[in-house]
């Protein structure tokens, strides 16, 4: 169903202001309460199921949205042209905070969290197939790194390795999903429009599932989960207001602090401590991803160019 251009275009995100400080900033803010929510999912999965928690979290985030969209029409913000892709998106969504939640019950939460950040890896795999993007060797070799700093981190066939460390890992593969889905929608799709059905596509398909698990909730855990989607929700709203003042390979770097805020968490909540083998595997996660935003800068500047020498029709 068609959204009409004028519409549409009110309902887009401001054009970018170049403030790279604010942005570092809000980045940087950003992680304290994505970080936040994750602890609290790590501590709340000892007592309720994974998919109840996703629950909560996703309820929560459709009530903070709703104010959002009641003083137009919510009927038009449910409008698209891509309906198949806001769905697949929704889901990808849900998919990765279900599997990064799961994962938090098993493993130290430094461990997760650097599992967690490898989805530039997927996002450029998938960028091929998807998008028919080209990769050069340089991408690759990156690519390849980060995967070796995962590697290091599970340490297959030792005995410390533990199956419930895949989670993180598919949990980033449905992000980076999630974010390919975003690029083929880019430019036709409304911002209200796609958080409208990540809120409702995840409450929906959770409200089906939650049943066969239940387990009745303290006040204290219900008021736990809220918290849980309303840091969430802000961090991620957050990072949307820092990507209007900086570019990207910018501000990658900065949205890395969040293993430091989580690792100081964990150990004051949870008396985990980082073993060198998840502190070295990180290390490589993060050079390959900043390598990679760097590879993406120069990529998009290349097509500016050649699109400004370009003759006009």
């Amino acid at each position: 169903m068609p959204v009409p251009e004028k519409k549409q275009e009110a309902r887009r995100a401001p054009a970018r202001v170049d403030h790279p400080f604010k942005g570092i900033a809000l980045v940087l803010l950003s992680t304290v309460f994505l970080g936040t929510s994750d602890v609290t999912a790590k501590y709340l999965s000892a007592s309720l199921p994974s998919i109840e928690i996703t629950w909560i979290r996703f309820v929560t985030f459709a009530l903070m949205f709703t104010p959002v969209m009641l003083p137009g029409s919510p009927l038009q913000a449910m409008r698209t042209e891509r309906l198949g892709l806001q769905l697949m998106r929704g889901a990808a969504l849900l998919g990765s905070s279900l599997f990064f939640i799961t994962g938090l019950r098993f493993l130290p939460i430094a461990e997760a969290s650097a599992t967690g950040f490898v989805s530039p890896l997927f996002v450029t795999a998938l960028s091929i197939i998807f998008l028919s993007e080209k990769v050069g060797m340089r991408r690759w070799i990156a690519t390849a790194i980060g995967l070796f700093g995962v590697l290091i981190i599970l340490r297959p066939g030792s005995s410390a390795f533990h199956a419930a460390a895949f989670f993180p890992i598919v949990s980033a593969f449905c992000w980076a999903a999630a974010l390919i889905l975003t690029r083929m929608m880019s430019g036709r799709e409304a911002v209200l429009t796609t958080m409208a059905y990540s809120a409702l596509t995840g409450v929906a398909i959770l409200s089906v599932m939650v049943p066969f698990v239940w387990v009745a909730p303290s006040w204290t855990a219900i008021g736990l989960g809220i918290v849980i989607g309303v840091a969430s929700t802000v961090g991620q709203w957050i990072i949307v207001l820092a990507y209007r003042y900086g570019d990207a390979s910018v501000l990658a770097p900065f949205s890395y602090t969040q293993l430091l805020w989580v690792s100081i968490l964990g150990f004051f909540l949870f008396g985990e401590v980082p073993d060198v083998w998840t502190v070295t595997g990180a290390a490589f996660i993060v050079a390959s991803g900043l390598y990679i935003a760097h590879r993406e800068r120069v990529r998009r500047a290349q097509l500016l160019v050649l699109e400004e020498r370009s003759p006009n029709p």
